[in-house]
């Protein structure tokens, strides 16, 4: 069941990415582009007769295009607004207005969205584009988690952030090897390194700590703190209490581990998937290891690409279905609208771009135009196929190396099978 909960989670996550970047890429001309926020605790009355309002001033717009467009964006919300006779209890986001969509195309577009967080503001613009950082905010990590790795020659600090890896800044050290310059007492080039090595530590224990206390909402996000580096370097950073006491106490653990560079970080993370059991990019992390393990294997129980993964879906052979949450594609049904013909299509959606500008082609056996009969995310429609065979499915995203992969190397389309198919 929270298996379950926690893809559902997924699935929500990326539509509403997927939405906001559409409405991201919507340009209008002029300002005809409008932008609706209702608040829960707000009266639909109140909103629907300002906008009665805002519909007599346009008379005052010089431009009769942007004065048409205006009016029928309005027309258009008030329209679908009389079947709310309050807000859900998160609010509602309304995004309507005349984009540009392809070449000097234009369409009246309006797109209502439900937000995941409850919207605490009430707002109404227009312009050339619509106004979408409070609902962008809502996609930012509610936590995250410090990292830390050091020896006694370099260190670099950043954040765990969900799936993604935030490298932030470093300090190198000016502490001597262990051997001493001749002319020195053994005792005396101790001490000089004993105290270059605190001075070292004092500096990253400063530098880092403001990075992670200057963390927006500190005593909320910021969940703990992972350090990472060779023993004893680690240890005796920690029990020196070089952090400030707020950072110092949020240590979850210390981790062993090669690198105290940028590439460290990653390795941290690794190194720490115990402590972050739960935490997605472990879990993601975990699924793109396994496939890439049975993908060198000879008889690995590995397969990719759109055409294998359907085949292997249809048999029941998949046991993980996984897909990249950077896949912009749909599944299209068309027909031959003279005869019987019909066909199925993937198809790649540019930003800006809508189904009017896919070529759909010709019918091969009477050569009359196709027509569009059904167009499905390929997301949704892989994860229906995936469902008739008790398939898991994981969303995985492009914040790590492993996920990045999938999507450039694979095309955003794995699998690992249940048994081998050939395919």
């Amino acid at each position: 069941m929270a298996e379950e909960v926690e893809m559902d989670e997924a699935r929500r996550r990326y539509e509403f990415k997927k939405v906001l970047e559409k409405l991201q890429s919507q340009q209008g001309d002029g300002t005809e582009l409008i932008t609706l926020y209702i608040p829960p605790d707000k009266q639909i009355f109140d909103v629907t007769n300002q906008l009665k309002d805002e519909y007599g001033q346009c008379a005052n717009i010089k431009s009769k295009q942007t004065k048409t467009n205006v009016q029928s964006a309005i027309s258009s919300i008030l329209s679908r607004l009389k079947y709310y006779k309050r807000p859900p209890e998160k609010g509602l986001a309304v995004f309507c207005g005349t984009v540009k969509t392809y070449g000097d195309r234009t369409d009246l577009q309006c797109t209502i969205i439900e937000p995941p967080e409850p919207l605490n503001l009430y707002m109404y613009r227009c312009s050339s584009n619509f106004e979408l950082e409070p609902l962008l905010q809502m996609l930012e990590e509610k936590y995250v988690y410090g990292l830390l790795v050091l020896d006694k020659r370099e260190a670099y600090w950043g954040f765990l952030r969900g799936n993604r890896i935030e490298p932030v800044g470093g300090a190198n050290s000016t502490v001597p090897g262990k051997m001493r310059k001749g002319g020195q007492s053994a005792a005396r080039f101790g001490r000089l390194r004993e105290i270059a090595i605190d001075e070292f530590y004092t500096k990253i224990g400063e530098r880092a700590s403001a990075i992670f206390l200057a963390e927006k909402d500190f005593f909320e996000r910021f969940k703990g703190l992972l350090i990472g580096g060779p023993s004893p370097t680690k240890e005796e950073f920690e029990k020196g209490n070089y952090l400030h006491h707020e950072v110092q106490k949020r240590i979850i653990g210390l981790f062993d581990v090669a690198y105290t560079n940028e590439d460290g970080l990653a390795e941290l993370v690794d190194s720490a998937k115990d402590a972050l059991k739960g935490m997605t990019v472990v879990k993601e992390k975990a699924f793109m290891d396994r496939f890439l393990k049975e993908l060198v294997k000879d008889d690995g129980l590995a397969a990719y690409g759109e055409e294998s993964i359907r085949h292997n879906l249809e048999i029941g052979a998949v046991d993980i279905l996984l897909l990249s949450t950077k896949l912009r594609k749909s599944r299209l049904k068309i027909r031959c609208q003279s005869c019987d013909y019909t066909a199925e299509k993937t198809v790649s959606i540019e930003a800006g771009k809508t189904m009017a500008d896919i070529p759909l082609g010709n019918c091969p056996k009477c050569t009359a135009p196709n027509i569009l009969e059904e167009e499905t995310d390929i997301v949704d429609e892989l994860t229906k196929l995936a469902d008739m065979s008790s398939s898991k499915v994981e969303l995985i995203s492009d914040d790590f190396e492993e996920g990045s992969i999938l999507f450039s190397a694979f095309g955003g389309i794995a699998a690992i099978l249940r048994y081998r198919t050939g395919y």
